[in-house]
C-alpha cells in the first residue's frame, strides 16, 4: 500500500495573453482566470494511478488563498480523496517557506499516523518559475529526491521513476518514503466525470494555517517577458503575375510536386 500526496499550486491561466503583476514578482491571473498547471496534472494522475494499483490513498495539499479551494476540488474530482489546505496569501512565501510548511503538514500526518509514502510535485511553478520547492522539501524531510520525472510506479516497496536523459530514458530506484517533481508529457491527465465532481464536493476538507509568520519571502528579482515574434508579411504579387513568385517559394521550401 503507497499513499501519495502531490502538492499543487493555484497558478493563472497562461493559455491567454500573460500579464505580468505591477511589481513584476509574478502573472497577473485577474483577466484570465486561475487553473492547476499540466505538471501537476499529470502528478495528480499518476499519483491516482500508483493508489490504485497498491490499495493506497492518493491526497491533495494546496498554499493558498481561500479561492485555491477550486483547485483542490478539482484534484478531488480526478480521483484524489483528501485535501489539505494551508490558507494564505501565498506573494511573501517562498520556495524554502513553501517547502517548510509542506514538511510540516507531512509531519504532524505521520504522528497521526497517515503516512505519505511518496510526496509528488510539478517540477517548477508555472507563475514562478521556482524550481526549488521539492529539492527543499526533500532536505527538509531527508528523503531521496528525483527531479523531472514523467513516470513512476512502485514495485515491492520501491519507486521506480523515469525521466528524459540526455541518451533517452534514465531510470532511479528510490527507497520509499521519497519526493519526485514531475513533468508533463509521460501520462495524459484524465478528464472530472460527472460522478468525480459530485463526490469532490462532499469532501470535508483539512483547513490550517501556516507554521509561523516569519518567511523568508520570495528571492527573486523580478520576471520579465519574452519580446513577441516579429510577424513579418511578404506580398508575392497579385493576380497571374504571382505565379513565378510563388513557384520559388514552393521550391526554396522542396516542394516539388
Amino acid at each position: 500500500m503507497t499513499n501519495v500526496l502531490v502538492c499543487l499550486k493555484r497558478v493563472p491561466d497562461s493559455s491567454g495573453q500573460v500579464l505580468l503583476t505591477a511589481d513584476a514578482q509574478g502573472v497577473d491571473g485577474r483577466y484570465v482566470g486561475f487553473t492547476i498547471s499540466n505538471h501537476e496534472l499529470c502528478a495528480v494522475e499518476l499519483a491516482v494511478q500508483i493508489a490504485a494499483a497498491t490499495g493506497g490513498q492518493a491526497s491533495v495539499l494546496t498554499l493558498g488563498p481561500a479561492e485555491a479551494a477550486d483547485q483542490l476540488r478539482s484534484a478531488l474530482s480526478l480521483g484524489c480523496t483528501a485535501a489539505t489546505h494551508v490558507e494564505a496569501d501565498p506573494t511573501g512565501f517562498g520556495p524554502a517557506d513553501v517547502a517548510r510548511e509542506i514538511a510540516a503538514v507531512v509531519a504532524e500526518h505521520e504522528a497521526a499516523g497517515r503516512s505519505h509514502d511518496l510526496v509528488l510535485l510539478g517540477n517548477d511553478a508555472a507563475d514562478s518559475g521556482d524550481f526549488q520547492v521539492g529539492i527543499r522539501l526533500a532536505y527538509a524531510l531527508g528523503r531521496p529526491v528525483v527531479a523531472g520525472i514523467n513516470r513512476v510506479e512502485v514495485i515491492d516497496g520501491v519507486a521506480v521513476a523515469h525521466g528524459e536523459g540526455p541518451f533517452g530514458q534514465d531510470a532511479y530506484e528510490l527507497p520509499l518514503p521519497a519526493v519526485l517533481t514531475v513533468l508533463e508529457g509521460g501520462v495524459e491527465p484524465r478528464y472530472p466525470t460527472v460522478s468525480g465532481r459530485m463526490k469532490a464536493k462532499k469532501v470535508v476538507m483539512e483547513q490550517r494555517g501556516p507554521t509561523t509568520s516569519d518567511l523568508t519571502g520570495p528571492s527573486r528579482v523580478q520576471l520579465t517577458l519574452p519580446p513577441p515574434v516579429p510577424n513579418q508579411v511578404q506580398i508575392l504579387g497579385e493576380g497571374p503575375s504571382a505565379v513565378d513568385a510563388v513557384r520559388k517559394v514552393l521550391l526554396d521550401l522542396g516542394v516539388t510536386r
